[in-house]
């Protein structure tokens, strides 16, 4: 398991201390309003189970700090391991600092240069310009609008599918950020 590093943050693994933010993230409906209905506790804690065996799941840290601030997620594809997915939530409190910026683009960084991934893709709800425009600062382009797709609440909403390849990555040659065993 690794952990990488930025400027300000550390991209470390999820540990089982890490349960109580991991359901107050979830149970927190001004960040699911974007990600998905909230579920039961014991739902979420199969979800955050899941992320304790994925290696590409990482709680968001500022330095030298022990509080986290949110989460991301790098998962590569099965069937295409030069292909990858990448998510993240940032609790509300830290939101608008540029957490989200720099722990995706470390992940960013340590996909195209570690791993050996040549595309990212990224799936935002249309309503979500925040995310949006995290995404867009990295050099992700919108290339899809799914139509009323995607359920939250009972509502339907439009789903913008955004794709970064690793060519149009700024920072691609540049140092990747500092995985640590």
């Amino acid at each position: 398991m690794i952990t990488l590093t930025t400027p300000r943050l550390t991209l470390s693994p999820f540990q089982e201390a890490d349960w109580p933010f991991f359901l107050r993230l979830r149970q927190d409906s001004a960040i699911m309003r974007y990600m998905a209905d909230i579920t039961s506790e014991d739902a979420i804690r199969q979800v955050f189970n899941s992320r304790l065996l994925d290696g590409g799941a990482f709680v968001i840290r500022r330095k030298d700090e022990e509080t986290p601030l949110g989460d991301i997620g790098l998962r590569i594809s099965t069937q295409n391991p030069q292909e990858a997915d990448v998510g993240y939530s940032v609790a509300t409190h830290a939101q608008g600092s540029g957490i989200a910026s720099e722990a995706l683009h470390g992940i960013c960084q340590y996909a195209f240069a570690e791993r050996g991934v040549t595309a990212l893709n990224a799936w935002v709800l249309a309503e979500n310009t925040g995310s949006k425009r995290v995404l867009e600062k990295q050099g992700f382009v919108q290339v899809d609008v799914l139509h009323k797709v995607y359920r939250v609440n009972g509502v339907f909403h439009d789903d913008c599918v955004y794709r970064l390849v690793a060519c149009d990555f700024k920072d691609v040659l540049s140092p990747s950020p500092s995985p640590s065993p």
